[in-house]
């Protein structure tokens, strides 16, 4: 009788290693899920709070985070075979070049993973947005349109005449968002009456400040009339390339209102001991983008709630020399 039952406690112990065996080998259900998330520019503030936020998430929901660096498409096509390798179930990417995304989804399908983009759309190869990709970004347009209304608001504080008074928008419309946020910003401008005719419109060869520093050149010496100006740009670097040129050719911080889009990218100007041309910039929420773009992820690799294909993130903060310490604070930047 004892020996029956110590076989029987044996084959039940047995029993029990077998099963924690066979889940340790092909997986259970209480495995902790593994996410990626790929940023092109890690030593950014901007993508360092995505990697917080996105982290916050994975503590919440109880998944783990894989940060990665892609710099360029050959880490980038790197970082997916190392992200299936490690067990991922998908992964967030804001992609180093957008024209990557045909071979980044190839990849991706190729190991079954899942995926999602922020701040930058993928696109084919006949350069047009892939649609069908889940994105989330912000507002171009609306952005854009925060961006006008801005400037005629200090323009007006200012009491400028706006008859001496001129729009530089420095654009880049291949790229479509950039010219969402330029059309929005120009939008905003003619709607709260600032006159059509003196909205003056200039391409960039680079969205960089050499780049609107080039363009702003050429554009100025077209318009000797105008004594002042406001200074549109799809980010902070274009109208701090604008502002950069005004300066060259004699137009002082009081003559020139430049707010640009990013926040992150000002902070050096805003912080100098005397007042520039650049007024402000309009901060988006780096941390709305890390901590929903992974969340949607996370819902689509545990419960199959397929994510929306386009969320745009609308949150902006207006930062200029007297707040923008304490606003980037509030974003962990």
């Amino acid at each position: 009788m004892k020996l029956q039952k110590l076989l029987s406690i044996a084959a039940l112990a047995g029993m029990t290693m077998l099963s924690a065996s066979a889940n340790a080998f092909f997986g259970s259900k209480d495995d902790s899920i593994k996410l990626g998330y790929l940023v092109k520019q890690p030593e950014e503030p901007w993508f360092q709070t995505e990697w917080s936020f996105a982290e916050k998430a994975g503590e919440e929901y109880g998944f783990e985070v894989i940060k990665m660096a892609v710099p360029d498409g050959e880490k980038t096509l790197n970082a997916i075979d190392t992200l299936a390798a490690s067990g991922a179930k998908g992964f967030v990417i804001c992609t180093p070049d957008p024209k990557l995304g045909p071979a980044i989804m190839a990849k991706a399908k190729s190991y079954d993973l899942k995926v999602v983009t922020v701040d930058d759309q993928f696109l084919n190869a006949k350069g047009e947005p892939m649609v069908d990709v889940p994105l989330v970004m912000m507002a171009a347009s609306e952005i854009g349109y925060r961006q006008g209304s801005e400037l005629y608001k200090e323009m007006t504080a200012r009491e400028w005449d706006a008859a001496t008074t001129g729009v530089m928008a420095i654009t880049a419309d291949e790229l479509d968002t950039a010219r969402r946020r330029v059309d929005g910003s120009i939008k905003a401008l003619q709607e709260l009456g600032f006159p059509q005719e003196q909205i003056y419109r200039v391409p960039t060869k680079s969205n960089d400040i050499p780049g609107a520093l080039d363009a702003a050149n050429s554009l100025l010496v077209q318009y000797p009339s105008v004594t002042q100006w406001l200074v549109v740009g799809m980010n902070d670097n274009t109208v701090l390339g604008g502002i950069r040129a005004t300066e060259g050719q004699g137009f002082d911080a009081a003559s020139v209102i430049g707010i640009g889009i990013n926040g992150v990218d000002a902070v050096n100007e805003l912080a100098k001991s005397s007042a520039t041309g650049f007024y402000g910039s309009l901060l988006p929420s780096p941390d709305v983008h890390g901590f929903k773009s992974i969340e949607s992820l996370y819902k689509w690799v545990s419960e199959d709630v397929e994510p929306e294909k386009f969320v745009e993130v609308t949150d902006v903060v207006l930062i200029t020399r007297d707040n923008f310490r304490a606003e980037l604070e509030k974003k962990g930047l």
